[in-house]
């Protein structure tokens, strides 16, 4: 999802150490070829921070204790093949950790042991989140909305074919 991407990892010493460590630590990143690695929290967008997220937890996730990882939009500026890959990817964690992910990618949704549809509305001028867990039909019928179209059989079979 990040091709020619490259995480650098910077250690200033503190004089004096203090209580959280005796190094600052800043994450410098290259999200293109060519270009120079900048400090992440000025570089990356919120979907390039979740995707650098999801590849450290990928590699460091065997080893820390953490139980729930959260991914918010994970998918953002991607789509297609890697959207199919990051689903994949989020699939592996979802083995050694309790994996949340928001997403408007139907590859990414379809990777889920369970699927849940979130919708906004305004009720007597409060807006209000309604949460619906999705089996069957009901599943089959977001993943083809999130393909573009609930109605049409081409979507409502493509949606289908990914949760197989």
């Amino acid at each position: 999802g990040l091709p020619g991407g490259k995480l650098k990892i910077g250690l200033t010493p503190l004089d004096p150490p203090g209580a959280s460590g005796a190094e600052q630590v800043e994450f410098l990143v290259q999200l293109n070829q060519g270009h120079e690695p900048r400090p992440l929290a000025k570089s990356a967008s919120g979907g390039e921070r979740s995707r650098l997220m999801l590849a450290l937890k990928t590699v460091l996730g065997r080893h820390d204790q953490v139980p729930t990882l959260v991914f918010d939009e994970v998918d953002q500026g991607i789509g297609g093949e890697i959207g199919r890959q990051v689903g994949e990817t989020l699939a592996e964690v979802a083995t050694r950790h309790q994996v949340l992910v928001i997403t408007h990618l139907a590859p990414i949704a379809a990777r889920a042991e369970r699927h849940l549809a979130v919708a906004k509305r305004a009720k007597g001028g409060v807006a209000t989140s309604d949460v619906e867990v999705l089996h069957g039909e009901d599943r089959v019928g977001e993943l083809a909305r999130m393909l573009g179209d609930a109605d049409s059989d081409t979507a409502r079979r493509h949606a289908l074919e990914l949760l197989r």
